[in-house]
């Protein structure tokens, strides 16, 4: 599994450096719908570790994200021009500034997870997602409130620095990252604290400690997401990083199949697609959009794509 998963990772890694390159001659709308497509694999990916394989109900993604988004953007545009005019400038070292402005967006929202974290992943179910919520609604607020940061009109002049490379290299890192830890030795203590804590603990596992580490891998990814995003959009408003934006992700999860990576990655492609492919009624795509998520919902409450000798285990012992 690992094996392959690392085929998987330097080959995606490959093509979308081939693919950068011819980048130039895609259609703008269609490297948009690309672009998002791979922003979120990631968010998705990194929230199945949380909520599908630790078996946690977190409804804060959006707010990780946000976190992500302002930090690296701020990094870009405050520090970005020194660094730069230290270096010379040149696509090197743009690009290590980039980098740079990523890791800091996903580690600050990593600190996050884990102040949000560490008080409240004793928490189970509803009350979990609520905290959760009220963290990503409390981020939403707080960048609101920063003028150096925009306020309610948004942080504007980001760089553009994302592209194909950037997006697809770490969605293909992200998938790679859950996949190991979730097949490692280590990795088995999510999934037995999905199973059943109490039984967990009993063998010696610490529950408390598992959920922290989902929590706050799935926060650094989800940061990292959200700074590929403001330097593609090129803005950011807290608006955009609301409680729809949190639901439309766990959507992707659920859809997908908790706990079923491949199942995540094709429903996040599908769920970016599907407002793209009803524009054709765009009065109403939005309806039908709830419409068939309802009747998924209801038809496949185990997930679109969970095989069929999972879903009946899983019934059984439930």
């Amino acid at each position: 599994m690992l094996a392959r998963a690392k085929i998987l990772l330097f080959g995606v890694i490959s093509a979308s450096l081939g693919a950068q390159a011819l980048s130039g001659h895609i259609n703008p709308y269609f490297l948009d719908v690309i672009i998002g497509i791979g922003i979120n694999i990631i968010l998705a990916v990194s929230l199945n570790l949380i909520n599908g394989y630790t078996g946690q109900f977190s409804l804060g993604h959006a707010g990780f994200m946000a976190v992500g988004a302002y930090t690296s953007a701020a990094v870009s545009i405050f520090f970005g021009p020194h660094f730069l005019a230290r270096l010379g400038g040149g696509g090197a070292a743009i690009a290590l500034l980039f980098f740079i402005a990523l890791l800091a967006g996903g580690t600050v929202a990593a600190v996050a997870g884990l102040l949000v974290g560490a008080p409240s992943l004793r928490l189970k179910g509803d009350y979990l997602a609520i905290v959760t919520l009220g963290f990503g609604e409390i981020i939403r607020v707080i960048f609101r409130n920063i003028p150096a940061l925009g306020g309610a009109l948004g942080l504007n002049g980001i760089p553009g620095y994302t592209n194909l490379f950037w997006v697809f290299a770490f969605a293909a890192l992200t998938v790679y990252t859950v996949t190991a830890m979730v097949n490692s030795t280590y990795g088995k203590g999510f999934l037995a604290v999905h199973d059943n804590e109490v039984a967990a603990e009993a063998m010696g596992l610490n529950p408390t400690k598992y959920k922290l580490v989902a929590f706050l891998t799935g926060a650094f990814f989800a940061g990292i997401a959200g700074g590929l995003y403001g330097h593609f959009k090129f803005s950011i408003d807290p608006k955009g990083f609301d409680f729809i934006k949190s639901i439309e992700i766990v959507v992707m999860v659920i859809l997908g199949g908790m706990g079923n990576t491949v199942g995540v990655i094709i429903a996040a492609v599908i769920l970016t697609l599907l407002p793209e492919v009803l524009r054709p009624v765009a009065d109403y795509r939005m309806i039908v959009y709830s419409l068939l998520l309802i009747v998924l919902m209801l038809t496949r409450p185990q997930g679109l794509f969970t095989p069929r000798k999972r879903a009946l285990a899983e019934r059984k012992t439930t």
